[in-house]
């Protein structure tokens, strides 16, 4: 079967390539892949390519599918079934972060679908759900609700991560404001759990690119205002919406250092910056009004099982709406166009069909 993988330790270097169907040990579950979305860490790794050979992983992590396979010894699922992974392959268990069930926040943590993974991921028809994982994090599959499909289960991960990030890592009270910068697939499922938890003002803050497609969206799920940070001053703007006094809680989902110096600017006098996107420049700005006002910046990484569990339930009761990030489809021989479209912004999420024909491969016979 083919698959698309990613080469070298640190960054780049994506090809599609050849590997052999995933064998199903005793403890083991093989589903065929029936969804994968590009995520913005598939993102950093694009057109980026350092000449490396060495293999690192089979990418993928938001997917969703069907069980083809279970091993002898496996007792809570069956064929048939239709599930989601929490992407999480390898864990210690016995860290303080596994002894919570904080499982993605392991220091030994592989996870499947990203980097040095060895079970497959979301790129390819089959991968294998390790049985060492279910032995120790029971959740890290769950049944997806007769209701929604594998598309829509297939992004509950970026849903996990907004849902944590305000309902679990936050302070926030209904009736405040908030501010989400970034209008990514991150930014704008942020937007709706600020909806969702009782926002009066919801402001979200983006670039000249992210106008046309993700402004739009992004009203459309919930933001009362949009700010455009290529022409306007965001501290300002942010302000003059909100006001000062309302404004304790900033979603920072970029990751860019400018956008967290706007955080703390705006923010009021014990606020909180949940850092839901990542950089890596070192910061070329003074943090001291941490110290000066009492403000907060909470590092954000992932979910736990409470998070997918009232994730899964929202998504359900259909309070969270899916189908407007979903925005392109293209077969997996064609990823480079999926990768682009993200990179042009003119996508919000993309899905990567698998559409090769393997007739003459050996597989788990389903349909």
């Amino acid at each position: 079967m083919k698959a698309l993988a990613r080469y070298g330790k640190e960054f780049g270097g994506y090809r599609l390539i050849d590997v052999d169907i995933p064998e199903c040990g005793p403890e083991d579950i093989i589903i065929k892949v029936k969804a994968a979305a590009i995520c913005g860490a598939d993102m950093k790794h694009f057109k980026v390519d350092n000449g490396s050979d060495e293999f690192n992983s089979i990418r993928g992590h938001e997917f969703s599918g069907k069980i083809v396979k279970v091993g002898e010894n496996v007792k809570d699922w069956k064929v048939g079934q239709r599930i989601v992974s929490d992407n999480s392959g390898h864990v210690c268990g016995h860290c303080p972060a596994c002894e919570q069930g904080d499982f993605l926040d392991c220091e030994e943590k592989v996870n499947i679908g990203l980097d040095n993974n060895r079970w497959g991921g979301g790129f390819s028809k089959y991968l294998k759900i390790p049985g060492e994982i279910l032995r120790i994090h029971k959740h890290a599959i769950w049944e997806i609700p007769e209701n929604v499909s594998y598309e829509e289960a297939a992004l509950l991960d970026p849903i996990s991560n907004a849902y944590k990030a305000i309902a679990q890592q936050s302070s926030f009270l209904p009736g405040q404001d908030v501010v989400v910068i970034g209008a990514g697939p991150l930014g704008l499922f942020s937007v709706q759990m600020a909806r969702i938890m009782g926002a009066v003002n919801i402001v979200l803050v983006g670039l000249e690119d992210d106008v046309e497609t993700r402004f739009e969206i992004g009203k459309e799920l919930g933001a009362t205002h949009t700010v455009n940070g290529s022409e306007e001053d965001v501290v300002e703007k942010c302000l003059e919406i909100c006001g000062r006094d309302n404004l304790g809680l900033v979603l920072e989902c970029s990751g860019a250092n400018i956008a967290l110096k706007q955080s703390l600017e705006m923010l009021r006098p014990n606020g909180e910056v949940v850092r839901i996107g990542m950089g890596f420049k070192p910061l070329d700005f003074s943090i001291n009004s941490i110290t000066e006002w009492n403000k907060s910046i909470i590092g954000h990484m992932a979910y736990d099982s409470t998070t997918w569990r009232n994730a899964i339930r929202l998504l359900e009761s259909g309070k969270i709406n899916v189908q407007p990030m979903i925005t392109h489809h293209y077969g997996l021989s064609e990823w480079e166009k999926g990768f682009q479209a993200m990179a042009d912004k003119k996508a919000v999420k993309v899905f990567l069909e698998y559409d090769f024909d393997d007739k003459n491969t050996k597989d788990y016979g389903e349909e």
